[in-house]
């Protein structure tokens, strides 16, 4: 971690998640740097879709980060960034997860635990090219596909499990 001038922490979190066939098994990297140190996570589920495991890397390297920090999480996921950086899924929160076109916003379980993670923070959300190179992405690409191809990975629990009829359509 960096110190900028207000003695907040400054860290830099590479993300990438994706899935064998969509859905299917799935696959989050991540990799962190602090201090000019890099911290590897990763982690996968036996059936979801590859925005959850995007979603998924961005929500475990925030909650890796203990004290507010200035954080910038670099993604190759359009998704991801766009639906924190234009202002998507706020909005979606504000409207009861519904979209502009009324329709049900999709993971709306890993859209909340974000948005309440980034208020932890002060996090910005930059785009990289997928497979062009970039070294970090690259490493968190492997990452992802080596645990989307475990043995006895655990439920996304909230991909799997059945929804109560009262919930919000969280799948996708």
């Amino acid at each position: 971690m960096q110190k900028s001038s207000s003695s907040i922490p400054e860290i830099t979190v590479f993300t990438d998640g994706g899935c064998i066939n969509n859905p299917g098994p799935g696959g989050y990297g991540i990799i962190i740097i602090e201090n000019g140190k890099p911290c590897e996570l990763s982690g996968g589920f036996r059936l979801t879709t590859n925005n959850r495991m995007e979603l998924t890397a961005a929500i475990e390297g925030l909650k890796h980060i203990g004290q507010k920090s200035k954080v910038t999480v670099y993604s190759d996921s359009r998704y991801l960034v766009d639906g924190i950086s234009k202002g998507w899924a706020k909005t979606w929160r504000a409207n009861k997860w519904r979209k502009s076109d009324k329709t049900r916003a999709l993971n709306v379980d890993l859209w909340q635990q974000l948005l309440d993670l980034c208020d932890q923070h002060m996090v910005s959300f930059q785009w990289v090219e997928g497979h062009a190179g970039h070294p970090e992405n690259e490493r968190c690409d492997r990452l992802a596909v080596e645990n989307a191809r475990k043995k006895n990975l655990p439920i996304d629990p909230g991909y799997e499990l059945p929804k109560k009829s009262n919930q919000l359509n969280i799948f996708g």
